[in-house]
């Protein structure tokens, strides 16, 4: 059963596994690493991937109903950095699909997006403006494509960009699987003067094809808890990107520094995983 739902999906984590199987993560957290030992799969962060370097992504259905309440978490931090009247773009996927439900409550914003799960979400937010960028459109993500959308972001500047991905790693940054989506995506984080990933801890060490943005170019990651067990693994990756200058925010376990704004995105001390052994990982302010 996990071999197959791995097979079908690109990747799949650990808590979808252990709820389809209906057993604990414990139990299948042994059963994957007896399957990586025959080289039947590869463990990432919180989950199991296809063998090899890159992954494939999974179908929209899949993506949607995987680590729902990890996206709900980082959505909901996300909205919160948001202020009243500025103006963003947001990317496709189903994180930030999350994200945009949770902005209509943000007077006097402007979205720039080029998924339609996004400008759905908005549909009757009367305070908030959206504008959606031409191109063809990608069915199996909902989202438009192609020479048409990243056209439509020349001379676009805002404050901030909003994206997801398949993969995130600290050599690389975010990436994706279609290349015409990190096309797309590459025309967003250009038009943006600061960028925000959205990535929940499965994605943490995952890498595909098609870079999107690159470490340097992160301003802030947003991301969650990993489940015990994959701690280490995870802290490795954020204390690699926190290196590089990267913000990191673990929704739901975050405090704000002293004097800090309300609903503003000013630095934040972030309670990362700490690795066993001799090396610990600084607490991050900026």
């Amino acid at each position: 059963m996990i071999l197959e739902m791995v097979r079908a999906n690109g990747a799949v984590s650990l808590r979808e596994l252990a709820r389809v199987v209906q057993t604990s993560e414990v139990t299948v957290r042994r059963d994957v690493r007896a399957l990586e030992a025959e080289g039947l799969l590869d463990r990432r962060h919180g989950g199991a991937v296809l063998p090899g370097g890159f992954t494939r992504e999974s179908g929209f259905p899949q993506r949607a109903m995987a680590a729902t309440a990890e996206k709900t978490a980082i959505a909901e931090y996300a909205a919160g950095l948001v202020r009243e009247g500025e103006a963003i773009v947001v990317g496709a996927g189903t994180t930030t699909q999350e994200l945009a439900r949770r902005l209509a409550r943000v007077p006097g914003l402007t979205v720039v997006t080029n998924s339609l799960l996004v400008a759905q979400a908005l549909a009757h937010a009367n305070r908030v403006e959206v504008v959606m960028t031409g191109g063809t459109l990608r069915g199996s993500h909902y989202a438009l494509v192609g020479s048409g959308a990243e056209q439509s972001l020349l001379g676009l500047r805002v404050s901030r960009a909003f994206l997801s991905g398949s993969g995130l790693t600290a050599d690389r940054g975010l990436s994706t699987s279609n290349m015409l989506a990190a096309s797309v995506d590459r025309a967003l984080v250009r038009a943006a003067a600061e960028v925000v990933v959205l990535a929940d801890h499965t994605k943490l060490g995952l890498d595909t094809a098609f870079q999107t943005v690159p470490s340097d170019h992160i301003a802030q990651l947003v991301t969650d808890q990993p489940p015990p067990g994959d701690g280490d693994k995870a802290a490795t990756v954020l204390e690699a990107l926190a290196a590089q200058g990267v913000r990191i925010a673990l929704a739901g376990g975050v405090a704000k520094q002293p004097g800090e704004p309300p609903g503003g995105v000013g630095r934040r001390e972030v309670p990362l995983p700490v690795p066993r052994g001799p090396r610990m990982l600084r607490r991050l302010d900026g």
